[in-house]
């Protein structure tokens, strides 16, 4: 999209910061509002959806926690999911610039800026939409939410087949997984690839809903239905009308949920809170979950007629560790994101850095990798990462002994675990050939084998 037909909205609540980006803007762009109190965003976004938004991070308005940019970018990409949107901040608040580049900021400048650079942002930026906007999907390995789905593995060959075949129909899709293996961006690149792709993409965390907040966050509710209820609002179903509904850990709502949730589904239907008047509703349902299948089809804890009316289709998507060959092109990916994300030189890895990201067992998955390299790009000192660049979170909770990836060989087993015990023991010849059942000298031989 070119800049001089672009619609842009700034909001902050400094007026020298709105004169100075409107006066910067006005001849470049087709139209540029400004906005003081970010109270007025949902009415301004629903009056006229801007192409892309300033954003300031900070605010003096009643919410005052420090982090109001956060709350209003959550708030935009709430009401609308792929909203473009820019963050304004202060040098000294970079961490919580980058914080909101994990929350979908498009990008952030600091304060004061350079013109050209702005104006380079924004049409870089702008340029990404309309590429997105006239660019059809051919593959399911198409970017989804600013991420590739990414992966040579015959597993994942087999998933791309299958949503190539089903994404263009109507189903209702079923994806299953543990956290961390891309299903919110499976789900995306779904919408992307069906007869609905130019129709709302909504996604709900259902699982997060208390059983007050589910009617009302998905049905919608009048005015005056509780005691909150200051205005009628539409539910995420009307929403959704017309496109792609994701229900996004459906495996955690409550049995009562279900009944409510069941009740829609069968009739195409949904009544808003306080209100007598169903409204027909068109969309394509898609729910993900991290428990098995198996855990989910128990009865005392998920209702059978609910899975058989979410479940026309399935996709599980595998845990990285079941992905033997993925692990550097992921890497390689994130690394390149990153790279250009923080101004810093195109990154490569050393060989002791490949081999310590192949070794790895990911328990926290795709997440988990992407961290790590996100990470190791900033703190990095030199272009070229090494194994002590890469620190994994140690959050997550690693078995003691890591399974292998399926297909490898028996030789990169035995390597790999050597690798593993002599780092469990700092480099302690004598104590990792105790752990391993060896003398040193067989130790010794395997090291010489192994080239380690």
């Amino acid at each position: 999209m070119l800049l001089k037909k672009a619609n842009i909205l700034i909001v902050d609540d400094d007026t020298d910061v709105l004169t100075a980006v409107k006066l910067l803007l006005k001849t470049e762009a087709q139209e540029v509002v400004t906005e003081k109190n970010p109270e007025n965003l949902n009415w301004l976004l629903k009056k006229s959806r801007p192409d892309l938004i300033l954003l300031d991070m900070n605010f003096t308005s009643a919410i005052n926690t420090g982090n109001e940019g956060l709350y209003w970018l959550r708030k935009i990409k709430e009401w609308i999911p792929d909203a473009c949107v820019i963050m304004i901040t202060a040098y000294g608040d970079i961490d919580l610039a980058v914080r909101s580049l994990k929350e979908g900021a498009a990008d952030f400048i600091v304060k004061p800026w350079h013109n050209d650079k702005l104006i380079d942002t924004i049409k870089d930026l702008l340029d990404k939409i309309g590429a997105n906007k006239t660019t059809k999907p051919t593959a399911a390995k198409q970017t989804a939410s600013g991420t590739s789905i990414l992966g040579d593995s015959p597993v994942m060959q087999d998933i791309f087949l299958k949503v190539n075949k089903v994404a263009p129909t109507d189903a209702n899709i079923l994806i299953l997984g543990e956290n961390g293996t891309g299903k919110d961006l499976m789900a995306k690149a779904i919408h992307e690839r069906s007869m609905r792709a130019n129709k709302p993409f909504i996604k709900v965390d259902v699982g997060a809903l208390t059983d007050s907040l589910f009617e009302s966050e998905l049905f919608g509710h009048k005015k005056g239905a509780f005691t909150d209820a200051r205005e009628e609002r539409a539910g995420r179903f009307e929403d959704a009308n017309g496109g792609t509904l994701f229900l996004d850990e459906i495996g955690n709502i409550s049995l009562h949920q279900q009944a409510k949730l069941l009740t829609v589904l069968q009739n195409r239907q949904v009544t808003r809170l306080g209100n007598n008047k169903a409204t027909d509703i068109d969309i394509r349902l898609i729910c993900a979950t991290n428990l098995p299948l198996t855990e989910l089809a128990n009865e005392n804890r998920f209702r059978k007629d609910l899975i058989y009316r979410i479940n026309t289709v399935e996709v599980t998507m595998p845990p990285l560790r079941k992905r033997a060959g993925d692990v550097m092109i992921l890497a390689r990916h994130f690394a390149k994101v990153y790279a250009a994300k923080y101004l810093k030189p195109a990154v490569s890895f050393d060989e002791s850095a490949v081999q310590k990201l192949l070794q790895y067992n990911y328990p926290g998955n795709i997440r988990e990798l992407q961290y790590a390299i996100e990470r190791a790009v900033i703190m990095a000192d030199e272009a070229t990462m090494r194994a002590s660049d890469l620190i994994f979170s140690s959050i997550e909770s690693v078995a003691e002994v890591a399974e292998p990836m399926d297909d490898m060989p028996l030789s990169m087993v035995e390597k790999q675990t050597i690798l593993r015990v002599i780092e469990k023991h700092s480099g302690n010849i004598t104590r990792a050939a105790k752990e391993l059942g060896l003398t040193r000298t067989a130790l010794y031989r395997r090291l010489s084998k192994y080239d380690i």
